[in-house]
């Protein structure tokens, strides 16, 4: 017996170092290999314009989707304006929510410049610089100011997220990007954005990159610029997909075919978290892409409620105050939910209008359609209210003006027609027809209000007139940069939310009734 079990143990040894010396001639496989590779899944948002209650569930649906999958969390710009939150804090309170939900990337859409730069650099070192890319945004000197990539390791791939801001940021907020003295001090360099995006591409590969994910703030819609998230896809190659912003489009998955002809998905979520994105990268390499309306999301991260609910808190009382009472909704939408007011008239811009020419005591008044931000709803008219309508820093100013530079401007500003454009002209004291089909000489009957007889009186191309509007057109943000080298005769009087409801008390004794029930045909289109 005591035999047999000593023949057993040598053969247990001679096996056991079979095997050891096995293990010593061979190297061991990366862990990775053992597991099942998971998926891939990129959770995208873009114009989320101070939409903060749906961070909440947008956060939760990626922790949720984390313990079955590699995640990452990106946005395609345009946070810290266009709502309450940012207006009264200066984009701190969104800052502060963002912070909390810990994105992976993060690229500059064009109102990140709205405040100036920096003012935008504070907020945004905050959230963490390392998170945030842009290929285009760079100094005088041709430095970038931004990293133009981020590379994220997920399971045993490697993801680069390449930013990209729109150009007509140097249009749109210009003030931004020249000094005191008109000197220009950075760039987003107009004429080279497919060419820098393609070297950033070709980079990101060399440096392992097994996917190339942009996340851009371009637009689908043609502009004067000439770049578009069509047109980079066309002109480049490499780029896997394309989660897109700034033109508020619901994009669930367009297609467009790359340089080589390689079709390649663009996409975009709307606005204001009514939905969410997500990129799911099957472990074969195939890309699907869905919208997830935010009202479906049912997982919240609470660490994120905490952040929101208690800027909330802080808001609370200065926005519920009421202004007055409201009979009819304030439309900047059509009925199909489409930017009426970036188009035609809207009773929303003939009261702000009318609100900057009866303050400022100017003979007519213009606004370009996109500064007016939301829609208002019939009942009491709170402050929160005014300010989600109207929620930049843009103050009431009055400009000098000659009747040929006013149909000038009317004529720039409505030749996108029936493209949505931020630059259309809302406006008081004045009435004109655009006929859209023509090539020139589009705008005609333009007739101007005598404040004296309460007469509309044709157009006297060769004489001044005192207009109204806000100094973000005037400093070479809004209506084309037709105003920058105009004569300022008031500058900064009030705050442009300040007019409005300044006019809302002293001029309509705090109710906006029928008067203002429709447009009131000032703008005629015909096509």
């Amino acid at each position: 017996m005591r035999k047999n079990n000593y023949l057993l143990l040598l053969i247990l040894a001679g096996m056991s170092a079979l095997m050891f010396t096995g293990c010593k001639s061979s190297k061991l496989p990366n862990a990775v290999t053992y597991e099942k590779q998971k998926s891939i899944v990129v959770i995208y948002d873009n114009d989320v314009h101070c939409g903060i209650d749906g961070y909440p569930k947008m956060a939760g649906l990626r922790d949720a989707i984390s313990d079955t999958a590699y995640t990452a969390l990106v946005s395609s710009g345009d946070f810290l304006q266009g709502g309450t939150t940012g207006a009264l804090s200066h984009g701190q309170y969104i800052v502060d929510i963002m912070k909390t939900m810990d994105y992976d990337a993060i690229t500059l859409g064009n109102h990140e410049f709205d405040y100036g730069v920096p003012a935008m650099l504070t907020l945004l070192d905050q959230v963490d610089n390392s998170r945030v890319a842009c290929v285009n945004f760079r100094d005088m000197n041709g430095k970038r100011i931004y990293q133009p990539y981020i590379m994220k390791q997920m399971g045993n791939k490697k993801v680069a997220f390449i930013g990209a801001v729109t150009p007509t940021a140097m249009a749109t907020e210009a003030y931004s990007f020249f000094d005191k003295d008109d000197k220009q001090i950075y760039d987003l360099a107009e004429k080279e954005v497919y060419q820098m995006v393609q070297e950033q591409v070709n980079e990101a590969r060399k440096a392992g990159a097994d996917y190339v994910i942009m996340i851009t703030h371009l637009g689908e819609d043609k502009n004067a610029m000439n770049v578009d998230s069509h047109g980079l896809v066309e002109a480049t190659n490499g780029i896997d997909i394309v989660l897109d912003g700034h033109t508020h489009s619901v994009i669930p998955h367009d297609i467009v075919k790359n340089k080589d002809g390689k079709p390649i998905i663009v996409t975009q979520t709307g606005t204001k978290l009514a939905n969410v994105g997500k990129l799911v990268i099957s472990p074969d390499g195939k890309f699907s892409t869905e919208l997830v309306p935010i009202a479906e999301c049912t997982q919240v991260s609470e660490k994120v409620q905490h952040a929101t609910d208690s800027i909330k808190n802080l808001m609370s009382v200065l926005v519920n105050r009421k202004i007055c009472q409201l009979d009819y909704d304030l439309h900047i939408l059509d009925a199909n939910g489409k930017q009426a007011v970036r188009r035609q008239e809207t009773n929303a811009g003939d009261i702000v209008t009318d609100a900057y020419r009866a303050i400022s005591g100017a003979e007519i008044a213009i606004t370009n359609g996109g500064g007016i931000r939301s829609e208002a709803k019939a009942g009491d008219l709170t402050y929160g209210d005014v300010i989600a309508f109207l929620p930049y820093d843009n103050y009431l100013s009055v400009v000098e003006v000659t009747g040929s530079q006013l149909l000038d401007i009317l004529e720039t500003c409505t030749s996108f027609i029936p493209v949505e454009d931020g630059d259309f002209p809302q406006v008081s004291g004045l009435k004109f027809t655009v006929n859209a089909s023509r090539e020139t000489n589009r705008v005609t009957d333009l007739v101007i209000l005598n404040k004296e007889t309460n007469e509309y009186e044709p157009v006297d191309l060769d004489r001044t007139y005192q207009l109204a509007t806000i100094d973000y057109c005037i400093t070479g943000g809004g209506l084309r940069s037709k105003l920058k080298k105009n004569n300022v005769l008031k500058p900064s009087i009030m705050v442009y939310n300040e007019c409005l409801i300044q006019y809302i008390v002293e001029h309509l004794n705090g109710h906006i009734g029928k008067e203002y029930a429709e447009p009131q045909g000032r703008i005629t289109i015909v096509n």
